[in-house]
């Protein structure tokens, strides 16, 4: 036999805990032709280290010269980690992010208290945010806002010219119909990120943002307004007289929704 391999009598170092781990060392020898043999001896060590050794599977195999014929050999033992493995094609990761965005708005859902210096009485400006003697300012806030991104695997036949110009002309566009379970209107594609892997696949991760669809909506005596997400709403003011305050008040006389996002159906994404 040209190869032996003895465990070392100061082998077997052994970590219990989250991490658990064991280390199993050994000396290799090897005889007449195979004194130099780094590949005999390498082998021979991975059929002498067990596969397996305290329920932990064999990570690795180290083997080190120490002289003619006569290598250390080490094999590590350990559980087998959570790393990220790329998608293969066909498969797909998700993620997503509830952070919210900002939104500005030029009136309140309700005044809930009002002001007056002595002897005056507050102007009522039935929820407008911000009024000045030309204007009504509002304010930004923070709304909900669902981001999400899908990472798809696909083939390199299928990632065309074509398709690329697709997710280009999709970009900044709202889903026309429902998708992912969010109703038509609520879902903006942010843009797609690909790169092709070293066996020719594609790796194209795809953003999206929901805001929901919204009703009953009210501005001042304005009510029952109905907006998709990514419609946009806004206000317009008229001067109005408030007889108690004795002031010229900005008022709510009308509502818009404003279709600002092309919508188209999602199904040209191909997901």
């Amino acid at each position: 036999m040209p190869f032996t391999v003895e465990e070392r009598d100061t082998s077997r170092t052994i970590t219990s805990g989250t991490n658990p781990a064991v280390e199993l060392r050994f000396v290799v020898r090897g005889t007449g032709a195979d004194l130099q043999n780094d590949e005999g001896a390498l082998g021979a060590l991975e059929d002498e280290a067990p596969d397996e050794f305290l329920n932990l599977p064999r990570r690795d195999v180290r083997l080190e010269p120490a002289g003619p014929g006569l290598w250390d050999g080490e094999a590590s033992y350990a559980p087998v980690s959570n790393e990220f493995e790329p998608p293969q094609t066909g498969e797909s990761v998700f993620a997503f992010d509830t952070g919210g965005g900002t939104q500005h708005i030029t009136h309140s859902l309700a005044t809930v208290a009002t002001y007056a210096a002595p002897g005056q009485t507050a102007p009522g400006f039935q929820g407008a945010i911000g009024v000045t003697a030309d204007s009504v300012e509002g304010v930004d806030i923070v709304v909900p806002v669902y981001q999400f991104s899908e990472t798809h695997v696909f083939p390199d036949a299928a990632v065309t010219d074509s398709y690329k110009n697709t997710l280009m002309i999709m970009t900044g566009r709202v889903n026309s119909d429902t998708f992912r379970g969010f109703a038509a209107g609520s879902v903006l594609f942010l843009g797609a990120s690909g790169s092709k892997r070293g066996d020719g696949d594609w790796e194209i991760t795809f953003r999206f943002a929901v805001s929901v669809n919204l009703s009953a909506i009210n501005v001042g005596p304005i009510t029952n307004i109905s907006k998709k997400g990514w419609e946009y709403l806004w206000v317009r003011y008229e001067d109005a007289e408030d007889g108690t305050a004795q002031a010229i008040v900005k008022r709510p006389v009308a509502a818009y929704v404003e279709r600002v996002y092309l919508e188209l159906p999602f199904s040209v994404l191909g997901l």
